[in-house]
């Protein structure tokens, strides 16, 4: 039966051993299931959280000259500002402004394949307008860091595997992201919040920082299943390159948000996406036999996996997990791809429309 609900579960009894088999048969559940779950007890004190949130939501109180002056655009990394209506999905404007962030990295040496651009210093609102911002962030996003790969080595032992198994896709000094993000309630853009996607990557926690409803998963029925803000929670989404390397074991669920109601005040989020080392290469894990075959029973009850979105990593079309992540990155920010990369945007384009011409001929014949 496709889920009806996001489960949540209680990262405290992965930490106690006499629980911890229990957390695990929990996990797998909503591995093979759901694709989309929430955490608690993360690790991470409230009084961090309540710092990140206030500082994220005071960002888009600065000047427009100031966030200008980070916007995305003025560099290659796609960090920065966006304004509102910038990123792209599923071939729809995005109504919302965000800061994109990272782990620090310097600048890649100039031999390096294009993709390592992703790999640069982040862009930082004026320390003098905001003092608190940087280090909060910086404190965060090291503390997520390590929840990140502590629930990696979770899935992988709920799959079957050694708590390393996945460390041959990390770097030694791995990039993560994080996105703060405003979803206004007014505008010619309101609607589509983001549009429905999979998250890229291995594994990604929304932190909601406002009351605001708005994101909702996608199950096998093609329903949208709301995942309301809690308290004291993560929302965890199984990305694409999770699914890749566990050969379609771990669902990568479709979800979107919504745009807040007129008059019901913006919604604000800020995920964080664990980061995989951008030079790996495609290749599947090997789960064990039984737990395929309990995916497989999951997909034959449920007639099937329903997907609404392009699988970014595509086996064949691309050498290194690098790769796709950055042509997925030029598809949403136009904007920069059109200053930093233009031959690959009208790569993009091409292809774009070229499978909508298919589309368009499929459709015809079948109608026929």
């Amino acid at each position: 039966m496709a889920f009806q609900e996001i489960p949540i579960l209680d990262l405290a009894l992965a930490r106690d051993a006499s629980t911890k088999p229990v957390f695990l048969q929990q996990l797998r559940d909503a591995l093979l299931n759901v694709g989309f779950l929430y955490i608690e007890n993360t690790g991470i004190e409230q009084a961090l959280f309540d710092k990140v949130c206030d500082e994220g939501i005071r960002f888009f109180d600065l000047p427009e000259d100031e966030k200008l002056r980070i916007e995305m655009k003025n560099a290659k990394s796609f960090l920065g500002y966006s304004k509102l209506g910038n990123e792209i999905t599923a071939f729809k404007a995005d109504w919302r402004e965000q800061l994109d962030l990272s782990t620090p990295h310097p600048l890649p040496e100039p031999d390096a394949p294009i993709y390592h651009n992703l790999l640069s210093p982040n862009q930082w609102p004026s320390a003098e307008l905001m003092p608190s911002f940087r280090p909060v962030y910086e404190d965060y996003i090291r503390q997520m860091s390590d929840v990140s790969m502590i629930f990696t080595s979770l899935i992988a032992e709920s799959l079957g595997l050694q708590p390393d198994a996945f460390d041959r896709f990390f770097d030694e000094a791995q990039q993560h992201k994080l996105k703060i993000v405003k979803y206004p309630d007014n505008g010619t853009g309101v609607g589509q919040g983001v549009g429905p996607h999979k998250d890229s990557m291995l594994t990604s926690y929304l932190l909601q920082a406002s009351e605001v409803k708005g994101l909702q998963a996608q199950n096998t029925k093609g329903e949208w299943i709301d995942c309301p803000p809690i308290r004291e929670t993560l929302v965890v989404a199984i990305g694409q390159g999770l699914e890749a390397l566990t050969d379609g074991v771990c669902a990568s669920t479709t979800h979107r948000v919504l745009s807040p109601e007129a008059g019901q005040g913006a919604r604000f989020s800020i995920p964080f996406f664990q980061g995989v080392s951008y030079d790996a290469k495609f290749e599947s894990m090997d789960v064990p036999d039984y737990v395929r075959g309990l995916r497989r029973e999951i997909l034959d009850r449920e007639g099937g996996r329903r997907d609404d979105v392009e699988f970014t990593f595509v086996k064949g079309r691309w050498n290194h997990l690098g790769e796709a992540t950055f042509a997925n990155r030029c598809k949403s920010h136009p904007d920069v791809s059109e200053r930093w990369y233009p031959d690959m945007l009208a790569k993009i384009r091409q292809q774009q429309a070229r499978e909508a011409q298919e589309a368009q001929e499929a459709q015809a014949a079948h109608a026929a």
